[in-house]
């Protein structure tokens, strides 16, 4: 069969999740069963995958959805904790005072916060947190979710403390033959991924000052009161110093100090900057931005998760509402640097292991207590209750609500994952047929050759939107990446970039994490409609890095390795 042929019958999943979930607003609860048979049948019958594969690829995908299910319970868990206590009426308070424009909130919350978070901890967290701060803020539960994930972009390769950097890419790349070529070229392998992690951040940095510009469009073209982009695009000056604080410190990072750091340090020290300049007032609009009357909004703008019943508690302190945000990024910052030991301490404990799944080469170690749903989320989410001084009523409403709320996504990710599972390793098979994601990519090779790297980082965001992870795209794409600039004669550190940069951007559509964000505000159905919109942010995305790519590898850094 040619490839052409098996590349086409190896999208129809996708398809299927477009066509239900877009076209026909199927929400993901039906749309992804009906994707997981298709990617079965497909394994079955044409890619000829032996059952015991394909088992063993589902029980993988269901080990690694409940991991995502843990963290989407964890922030739910915070989320509602806070909100019983009347944590977040003080936060809701102190962030009013900031400024009380929207455009100005959304920035702050989804760029600074979640690259920050991203940074610490990655997998799915950012918006976890992000978007039911938002709600908290008075945000149609909508228009939160689709801010945080836009935000959660250039931030992404340099996530979880340089996870798809390092692990994504290093780990994958350093098979003998590449090792060889890149010695042979006087490189260490070390320098390489360097190399790669620079060029990932000089990549990302023009799309990356002006998201936070293209986000505030978004919010206000489908969600104001004149549904029209010039109210975001009036914000320009404070929104592209706000891309400024954030990329300017990043770069500089990922220079001096390589990829664990870029998004952590950049969006903390972008933070400071912002927060400092907004209560003086810097490039602030003197007309503050609203949505319009609650009584106005669409009927899918809303979740059914309510902010209003705590909230009018009076006592608790700003200083003191940012305490459980503050232990959360400390325990994260301190369990996920390598050099530290904590971390290493935490997976030991509770940890499950399989190997060789029914018969096959698949294993995996999941460290229950190192998911950031369990440590931090849940541990967070327990000591508030000292904190806040919380009686019984209050903490026993906070868990009976996030109990009621995780049912929602896990039909959702049960599917999803195991389908994703089912695609990649639907390689092992007896007639020879690379796995479907390598099929798929090796055909959009064969038509563009030359003008590769316009099109290199849909590659990797394809990977995110299946996987649900820049780290796992990476393993996928990235010695496929390699090679494709190898036999085209132009910088392997270049594409390679490229796929680590499509790998985050691929994250505003992602399907679990569409998913695992909207039931942290109560949202169901409604994911066909996220994936839709955020297909334009992530497309200019994909595009402009395209061109920039383009020119670097062939006019201004031809001869980089």
């Amino acid at each position: 069969m040619s490839i052409g042929v098996l590349a086409l019958l190896a999208f129809v999943p996708i398809a299927v999740i477009f066509i239900l979930m877009v076209g026909f607003r199927w929400g993901a609860t039906k749309a992804m069963p009906v994707a997981f048979l298709a990617a079965a049948l497909l394994a079955v019958f044409i890619w000829k995958t032996p059952m015991n594969w394909i088992l063993a690829a589902s029980v993988n995908g269901v080990g690694i959805a409940i991991q995502i299910l843990l963290i989407v319970f964890g922030a739910l868990a915070l989320l509602f904790t806070l909100r019983e206590s009347g944590a977040l009426a003080a936060i809701n308070v102190g962030f009013t005072a900031i400024s009380p424009d929207r455009r100005v909130q959304a920035i702050i919350i989804a760029w600074f916060f979640g690259s920050f978070i991203e940074g610490s901890a990655g997998f799915g967290t950012p918006a976890a947190l992000a978007a039911p701060l938002l709600l908290s803020l008075g945000f149609p539960a909508l228009a939160a979710v689709m801010v945080a994930l836009i935000a959660n972009s250039t931030c992404v390769s340099f996530g979880a403390v340089g996870t798809p950097t390092l692990i994504g890419v290093g780990q994958t790349t350093n098979t003998p033959e590449i090792m060889q070529q890149i010695a042979d070229a006087g490189l260490e392998y070390n320098e390489f991924i360097y190399q790669v992690g620079l060029w990932t951040g000089i990549q990302h940095a023009i799309p990356g000052i002006m998201i936070p510009l293209i986000l505030v469009a978004m919010m206000t073209r489908f969600f104001g009161t004149n549904k029209s982009i010039k109210e975001g695009l009036a914000i320009w000056p404070f929104a592209i110093f706000a891309g400024l604080c954030f990329v300017v410190p990043y770069l500089l990072v990922a220079w001096l100090l390589g990829p664990e750091f870029p998004s952590l340090l950049g969006a903390l020290i972008g933070l400071g900057i912002v927060l400092l300049t907004t209560r003086a007032g810097f490039l602030i609009p003197k007309e503050p931005w609203d949505f319009p009357e609650k009584s106005t909004w669409e009927s899918n703008w809303m979740g059914s998760i309510s902010m209003s019943s705590k909230e009018a508690r009076t006592g608790i302190s700003l200083a003191k509402a940012w305490v459980p945000y503050i232990l959360i990024a400390l325990l994260l910052i301190l369990t996920r640097i390598r050099s530290l030991p904590f971390g290493s301490w935490i997976k030991s404990i509770m940890t499950v292991h399989y190997t060789e799944l029914f018969g096959t080469s698949i294993s995996n170690t999941f460290n229950i207590l190192y998911i950031p749903g369990v440590i931090p989320f849940v541990l967070v989410a327990l000591l508030c209750i000292p904190i806040y001084k919380m009686n019984k009523t209050q903490v026993s409403l906070a868990w009976k609500e996030t109990f009621k709320r995780i049912k929602g996504p896990t039909i959702a990710l049960l599917f999803a994952v195991p389908m994703v599972r089912i695609m990649m390793q639907s390689g092992n098979n007896f007639i020879d047929y690379n796995s479907m994601p390598l099929v798929m990519a090796e055909a959009m090779t064969n038509v563009f050759r030359g003008a590769w790297p316009l099109v290199d980082a849909f590659v990797g965001a394809l990977g995110s939107f299946m996987a649900g992870s820049n780290t796992v795209s990476n393993m996928l794409f990235s010695v496929f990446q390699y090679s494709i600039a190898d036999q085209l004669g132009i910088s392997k550190v270049i594409i390679v970039a490229l796929q680590n940069i499509g790998g985050a951007f691929g994250n505003m559509i992602c399907v679990h994490n569409v998913i695992a964000a909207c039931a942290t505000v109560g949202l169901v159905g409604v994911e066909g409609v996220l994936i839709k919109r955020n297909l334009i942010p992530m497309t200019i995305y994909g595009l402009t890095v395209g061109i920039i790519a383009l020119i670097l590898v062939y006019f201004v850094v031809p001869g980089l390795f």
